[in-house]
């Protein structure tokens, strides 16, 4: 039987770990990618740790799935986040779990992930063509014309495409993939950001890189309904406001326009309020003299205060001992439900992941292959599912990535 010829687009990490598997299964497999190395945009994810997985079974996994949980049930039962964690750790890349069950290399290196993936492709006698971007994967009898720009054209029996998405475009996804699809007539569905920066109403620039860590974020809809509630980390910017939290709640902000939805933060969660409105009466009383400023300086970050005031609608300048009832009460709210109004989000280039991509429908949830064009395989961001921040993003990738490589290299 004559060996399987398999061309791979896309040497992130769907891209390599279907050309992984695919050689494993006897395939002959070629690897292009666009830039001069693999894996750059995995290399700066988890700001440079790389959150390979989630520690955590198949079904917990699917339940942070945002969009195509149901489709992707069949690829995270057949590798589900334990194979990727025994991957690497076989691979000798020792792991960590932190908070919210999280996995990270030991050395906090996203490099070291990179490299290990890198690895496997060179020892499992995968070609691999780096500065080579495909220009086209035509459908011709019994198989794949793929021509790289300026460069090589070749036959391959199947192709899978493992491009990424339109996110962080330096990095190489500039939505190279969806235009295979449509060149193909397999639809792609409205592409969008998704766990992205908001901006703000607000000019939060005086506060440009405070983070507030132990802080709890609410986003609430049109409706009044709490459509995200978390306690973690978020950061202001000279636009608005981002960090884990931030990214994690636009995920739940598809419904309806951002503008109509309201964020707010509770910059106290671990005291109740009653307990804090005392702790500012001994403040203020302490204080005496000092205006306001002043006297609420060591109860949050110095820079944010004048904007706690503000939002108080109280007068900076008076004397701590005059402060109202009525004015400790709207500190206390200020405190307690500190309003930040969303705008927009930034744009889709400055997301982490990207919400869309191929229509799900097209494909055999089990293969990744397209139900029109046999023999044509789609894996990874590139795709239409998206998950929260936590490693799901990773893992739908390494998943679906498997599950094409499996199919694809099968003879």
């Amino acid at each position: 039987m004559a060996v399987k010829e398999i061309a791979v687009i896309g040497a992130g990490p769907a891209g390599m770990m279907a050309a992984i598997r695919a050689a494993e299964r006897g395939a002959r497999v070629t690897l292009f990618e666009r830039n001069d190395k693999v894996g750059r945009k995995l290399a700066i994810t988890g700001k440079g740790r790389c959150n390979v997985t989630n520690d955590c079974g198949p079904a917990e996994f699917l339940s942070h799935v945002i969009s195509g949980g149901k489709f992707l049930y069949s690829s995270a039962f057949r590798f589900p986040p334990r194979f990727v964690m025994d991957f690497f750790e076989e691979a000798g890349v020792p792991l960590k779990t932190e908070r919210g069950n999280r996995v990270f290399p030991e050395s906090d290196r996203a490099y070291d992930v990179v490299d290990a993936l890198l690895s496997r492709v060179r020892s499992s006698g995968v070609r691999l063509v780096t500065g080579a971007r495909v220009a086209s994967a035509v459908r011709t009898d019994g198989g794949f014309t793929v021509k790289v720009r300026g460069g090589e054209e070749a036959f391959y029996d199947a192709v899978i495409v493992a491009t990424g998405g339109v996110s962080y475009p330096l990095t190489g996804s500039t939505g190279d993939g969806y235009g295979f699809a449509r060149a193909a007539g397999i639809p792609v569905t409205k592409l969008a950001p998704s766990l992205v920066p908001v901006e703000t109403a607000e000019d939060f620039s005086p506060l440009s890189g405070l983070t507030l860590k132990n802080v709890t974020l609410t986003v609430r809809d049109p409706t009044g309904a709490a459509v995200f509630s978390q306690l973690g980390e978020m950061l202001f910017s000279r636009f608005g406001v981002t960090g884990p939290l931030v990214l994690s709640a636009t995920a739940s902000m598809r419904a309806f326009p951002v503008g109509e939805y309201s964020m707010s933060v509770d910059l106290k969660p671990a005291v109740k309020p009653e307990e804090f409105d005392g702790r500012l009466l001994t403040v203020l009383r302490e204080s005496g003299r000092k205006d306001l400023v002043n006297a609420l300086r060591g109860t949050a970050p110095a820079a944010l205060i004048p904007f706690i005031i503000r939002a108080a609608d109280a007068d900076p300048r008076s004397r701590a001992g005059d402060v109202t009832k009525k004015t400790r009460a709207a500190i206390l709210g200020a405190f307690k439900d500190f309003r930040v109004t969303p705008v927009r989000f930034r744009p889709v280039e400055e997301a982490v992941v990207t919400a869309g991509g191929v229509d799900l429908g097209a494909l055999d949830p089990g293969t990744m292959e397209s139900k029109t064009v046999p023999g044509l395989y789609f894996a990874g961001e590139v795709i239409d599912a998206d998950a929260y921040t936590g490693g799901f993003n990773l893992q739908i990738a390494f998943s679906t990535g498997a599950a094409a490589g499996d199919a694809a290299g099968k003879a």
